[in-house]
Protein backbone atom coordinates (compact mmCIF):
# COMPACT_ATOMS: atom_id res chain seq x y z
CA UNK A 1 0.00 0.00 0.00
CA UNK A 2 2.90 2.47 0.61
CA UNK A 3 4.69 1.81 -2.48
CA UNK A 4 1.13 2.47 -3.92
CA UNK A 5 0.94 6.17 -2.61
CA UNK A 6 4.37 6.69 -2.99
CA UNK A 7 3.65 5.93 -6.95
CA UNK A 8 0.33 8.27 -6.67
CA UNK A 9 2.73 11.25 -5.16
CA UNK A 10 5.63 11.01 -7.72
CA UNK A 11 3.30 10.62 -10.51
CA UNK A 12 1.41 13.61 -9.58
CA UNK A 13 4.43 15.92 -9.07
CA UNK A 14 5.50 15.15 -12.45
CA UNK A 15 3.85 18.02 -14.22
CA UNK A 16 5.40 20.31 -11.55
CA UNK A 17 9.06 19.15 -13.29
CA UNK A 18 7.77 19.74 -16.77
CA UNK A 19 9.60 22.19 -18.58
CA UNK A 20 8.56 25.48 -17.42
CA UNK A 21 9.46 27.05 -20.90
CA UNK A 22 6.35 27.02 -23.01
CA UNK A 23 5.34 29.51 -24.81
CA UNK A 24 1.81 29.87 -23.79
CA UNK A 25 2.64 30.08 -19.73
CA UNK A 26 3.94 32.82 -17.73
CA UNK A 27 6.74 30.31 -17.18
CA UNK A 28 8.84 30.56 -13.73
CA UNK A 29 8.00 33.90 -12.46
CA UNK A 30 4.35 33.02 -12.86
CA UNK A 31 2.13 36.39 -12.30
CA UNK A 32 5.60 38.87 -11.64
CA UNK A 33 7.44 37.53 -15.24
CA UNK A 34 7.52 40.50 -17.60
CA UNK A 35 5.90 39.14 -20.30
CA UNK A 36 2.75 39.69 -17.85
CA UNK A 37 3.73 43.44 -17.10
CA UNK A 38 2.32 46.73 -18.37
CA UNK A 39 3.16 50.19 -17.72
CA UNK A 40 0.14 52.98 -16.80
CA UNK A 41 -0.17 56.81 -17.84
CA UNK A 42 0.89 58.81 -15.14
CA UNK A 43 -1.33 60.21 -12.06
CA UNK A 44 -0.65 63.86 -11.87
CA UNK A 45 -1.07 65.76 -8.73
CA UNK A 46 -1.29 69.33 -9.28
CA UNK A 47 -3.71 72.15 -8.24
CA UNK A 48 -6.64 72.65 -10.17
CA UNK A 49 -5.48 70.19 -12.61
CA UNK A 50 -6.85 66.70 -13.97
CA UNK A 51 -5.97 63.96 -12.42
CA UNK A 52 -5.40 61.79 -15.50
CA UNK A 53 -6.58 62.22 -18.92
CA UNK A 54 -8.86 59.04 -19.16
CA UNK A 55 -10.19 56.32 -17.07
CA UNK A 56 -8.22 53.41 -16.67
CA UNK A 57 -9.14 49.73 -17.76
CA UNK A 58 -7.61 46.98 -16.03
CA UNK A 59 -7.24 43.37 -16.65
CA UNK A 60 -7.45 40.77 -13.58
CA UNK A 61 -4.19 39.14 -13.29
CA UNK A 62 -2.07 41.63 -15.15
CA UNK A 63 0.94 43.06 -13.24
CA UNK A 64 0.92 46.82 -13.54
CA UNK A 65 3.23 49.70 -13.05
CA UNK A 66 1.81 53.40 -11.99
CA UNK A 67 3.61 56.81 -11.55
CA UNK A 68 2.10 59.21 -9.77
CA UNK A 69 3.80 62.55 -9.42
CA UNK A 70 3.35 65.41 -7.80
CA UNK A 71 4.67 68.59 -8.75
CA UNK A 72 4.70 70.51 -5.16
CA UNK A 73 1.89 73.09 -5.79
CA UNK A 74 -0.25 72.07 -3.67
CA UNK A 75 -0.51 69.35 -0.71
CA UNK A 76 -2.23 66.61 -2.07
CA UNK A 77 -3.39 63.62 -1.53
CA UNK A 78 -5.36 60.32 -3.32
CA UNK A 79 -7.78 58.13 -1.51
CA UNK A 80 -8.80 54.62 -2.91
CA UNK A 81 -9.54 52.36 -0.42
CA UNK A 82 -11.75 50.01 -2.67
CA UNK A 83 -9.64 50.40 -5.58
CA UNK A 84 -6.47 49.60 -2.89
CA UNK A 85 -8.10 46.36 -1.71
CA UNK A 86 -9.11 45.19 -5.14
CA UNK A 87 -5.54 44.74 -5.98
CA UNK A 88 -1.99 43.07 -4.66
CA UNK A 89 0.47 45.92 -4.17
CA UNK A 90 3.86 44.09 -4.81
CA UNK A 91 5.77 47.39 -3.85
CA UNK A 92 5.69 51.11 -3.97
CA UNK A 93 8.96 52.67 -4.92
CA UNK A 94 9.80 56.65 -3.35
CA UNK A 95 13.25 58.46 -4.47
CA UNK A 96 15.05 54.30 -4.50
CA UNK A 97 13.22 53.17 -1.77
CA UNK A 98 11.10 50.36 -1.90
CA UNK A 99 8.33 49.68 0.50
CA UNK A 100 6.62 46.37 0.32
CA UNK A 101 2.93 47.42 2.44
CA UNK A 102 0.18 44.41 3.43
CA UNK A 103 -2.09 47.03 2.59
CA UNK A 104 -3.06 50.83 1.04
CA UNK A 105 -6.06 53.20 2.03
CA UNK A 106 -4.50 56.36 0.73
CA UNK A 107 -0.83 58.31 0.12
CA UNK A 108 -0.06 61.98 0.40
CA UNK A 109 2.39 64.15 -0.77
CA UNK A 110 3.36 66.86 1.01
CA UNK A 111 6.24 68.72 -1.79
CA UNK A 112 7.10 67.26 -5.19
CA UNK A 113 8.08 64.29 -5.47
CA UNK A 114 7.26 60.54 -7.74
CA UNK A 115 6.13 57.57 -6.11
CA UNK A 116 5.70 54.58 -8.17
CA UNK A 117 3.39 51.45 -7.10
CA UNK A 118 4.11 48.53 -8.86
CA UNK A 119 0.50 45.90 -8.45
CA UNK A 120 -1.30 42.87 -9.81
CA UNK A 121 -5.17 43.72 -10.42
CA UNK A 122 -7.35 41.24 -8.72
CA UNK A 123 -10.70 41.82 -7.73
CA UNK A 124 -12.66 42.80 -10.91
CA UNK A 125 -15.28 45.69 -10.56
CA UNK A 126 -15.78 49.47 -10.70
CA UNK A 127 -13.20 51.76 -8.89
CA UNK A 128 -12.41 55.54 -7.72
CA UNK A 129 -9.55 57.02 -6.94
CA UNK A 130 -9.63 60.78 -5.89
CA UNK A 131 -8.42 63.59 -4.41
CA UNK A 132 -10.12 63.64 -0.83
CA UNK A 133 -12.52 66.31 -0.35
CA UNK A 134 -13.20 67.19 -3.86
CA UNK A 135 -16.31 66.39 -5.85
CA UNK A 136 -15.04 67.55 -9.48
CA UNK A 137 -14.87 65.27 -11.97
CA UNK A 138 -11.41 65.61 -12.55
CA UNK A 139 -10.23 65.37 -9.46
CA UNK A 140 -11.44 61.03 -9.23
CA UNK A 141 -9.67 58.67 -11.71
CA UNK A 142 -11.87 55.71 -12.39
CA UNK A 143 -10.88 52.61 -12.35
CA UNK A 144 -12.13 49.52 -14.15
CA UNK A 145 -10.66 45.70 -13.58
CA UNK A 146 -12.22 43.57 -15.76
Amino acid sequence: MIRILASVFALAALPVLADDHDDGGFGMAGLLSGSNKQDLPPITLSAGMPLAQAPLTLKSGTYYEIEIEADGSQELALVGPGFFRAIWIDEIVIEGLEIRPLGLDSVEFDEAGVMEIGFVAIKPGRYEIRVPGTTGETQRLDVVIE
